[in-house]
């Protein structure tokens, strides 16, 4: 696992070459890079940024120990007057981003980093990282929330993630997105979200009798979840109203189905527990489920009244990717723009501002210029400054999960739902229109 004094040296060889190149060259004006997306993937109606707050608590943090440098002067590709500039190496510029958990569509700003240019480029595939894995992980998450409409999600995905890391980091994102609950220990202590789980079916299939499981279990943890489906879910949970009813004193939580036809297990569960009186017994739900069977178990009136949910969330299987893009828009004062075949660029450093209707639904963004004033919310603050975050900065996490609870419920409706809408209305002012024809005049002769 990297270690975090060691995110120095997360850089892709071209990030180093450049920044050598640079230096050799003097060219230690200021550039901005923006950072954004050109397409939704499919299957999302917005992707829900996270992430650039994370990277940005970690940038100024960030040094070449002397181990770093003798490992780079292993390649035999550097000067030593460079990795002298490397050891001495501290971000000395500033970072705007928009809040965790907004809402954004394509070509908008997640993060806008301004610095001497070689400062900014070494940071490219180390933002790019962070706010990726989490914003994938953050919109995979927040659609499983709107399936469930009100009822809890828990994230069962750590054993199915890529990496350790992102087992840890995604369940940062799951706060943000609205997850009730995590079983991964470690990250929902570190993140407050949590921490839920029930038992293996090897628990269950380590006693002789299924029923000697279960009362041992709940001995240990009252008010425990019971997973049922090891052998014949039905005839499990009768034994258990049994056993309730000899032993009244007994705390059951739930049961969890975890196989078969989810839906009519859960009705015949429901029936069986609540004809023998115990409708304070939650069903909870989990095996293979992702956003649309939870839909469809809703749709279908299932009696179900919490998901759990693990490869679909974990591996983020229907969009595992955004492309996200790191691009020069200015340098020594001039805007900079890619022209290439579908992947022009705007340049210039800018600003959203989010225009909202009388019901507070989010209408309309706008992508202006950096100095530009335009009616609406503006979406990107200055959070770092000359090397630094700003005083009070970020908050606590309490108050960035509350901050993209409402964002998200400001969007219209259909934007909140699972299948595919018309897409939300992003323009562009006419100062970037014509920054854009002007820069495109002078890169193209």
């Amino acid at each position: 696992m990297i270690r975090q004094e060691d995110l120095p040296l997360m850089v892709d060889l071209y990030e180093l070459a450049m920044a050598q190149a640079y230096w050799a060259e003097g060219m230690t004006d200021t550039a901005v890079f923006s950072l954004f997306f050109r397409e939704l993937p499919e299957n999302r109606n917005f992707i829900l940024a996270c992430g650039q707050q994370h990277i940005a608590e970690l940038i100024g943090q960030l040094r070449f120990t002397g181990d770093h440098i003798e490992r780079l002067r292993q390649l035999n590709r550097f000067e030593p007057e460079f990795l002298d500039w490397l050891s001495g190496f501290r971000f000395s510029g500033s970072i705007r981003a928009v809040e965790e958990g907004t809402p954004l569509f394509p070509q908008e700003p997640i993060l806008e980093v301004t610095a001497p240019i070689a400062e900014a480029q070494l940071l490219e595939s180390l933002i790019m990282n962070y706010v990726h894995l989490e914003s994938v992980l953050a919109s995979k998450a927040v659609r499983l929330t709107f399936a469930a409409d009100g009822s809890p999600v828990v994230d069962f995905g750590m054993r199915r993630m890529h990496g350790l890391d992102s087992a840890h980091r995604g369940v940062r994102a799951y706060r943000l997105a609205g997850l009730s609950g995590t079983s991964n220990v470690v990250a929902g202590l570190d993140f407050g979200l949590d921490v839920s789980g029930t038992m293996a079916h090897s628990f269950v299939q380590a006693y002789p009798d299924e029923m000697e499981a279960f009362k041992v279990y709940a001995r240990l943890y009252p008010g425990t979840t019971l997973l049922v489906d090891t052998y014949d879910t039905r005839r499990a949970v009768r034994r258990i109203v049994d056993w309730l009813r000899q032993e009244p004193d007994v705390q059951i939580g739930g049961i969890r189905l975890d196989s078969g036809d989810l839906e009519q297990e859960a009705r015949d569960c429901r029936k069986i527990l609540d004809d023998a009186g115990f409708r304070d017994i939650k069903i909870m739900a989990s095996g293979g489920l992702d956003e649309y069977r939870i839909a469809a178990l809703r749709q279908a009136g299932a009696p179900i009244d919490g998901f759990g949910v693990g490869t679909a969330i974990g591996a983020a299987n229907d969009a595992p990717a955004i492309e996200l893009a790191y691009k020069l828009t200015e340098y020594a004062g001039e805007p900079k723009m890619k022209n290439s075949s579908g992947k022009t660029s705007w340049p210039g450093a800018k600003q959203v501002f989010r225009q909202f209707d009388g019901d507070g639904l989010a209408r309309k963004d706008i992508i202006a210029g950096l100095n530009e004033q335009i009616d609406g919310s503006p979406l990107l603050a200055t959070v770092v400054e000359n090397g630094a975050l700003l005083p009070g900065y970020p908050g606590s996490l309490d108050e960035q999960v509350a901050r993209a609870r409402d964002s998200v419920a400001a969007l219209p409706p259909a934007f909140r739902e699972l299948e595919p809408t018309e897409g939300f209305e992003v323009e562009f002012t006419e100062y970037l229109k014509h920054l854009q024809a002007e820069t495109l005049k002078k890169v193209s002769t």
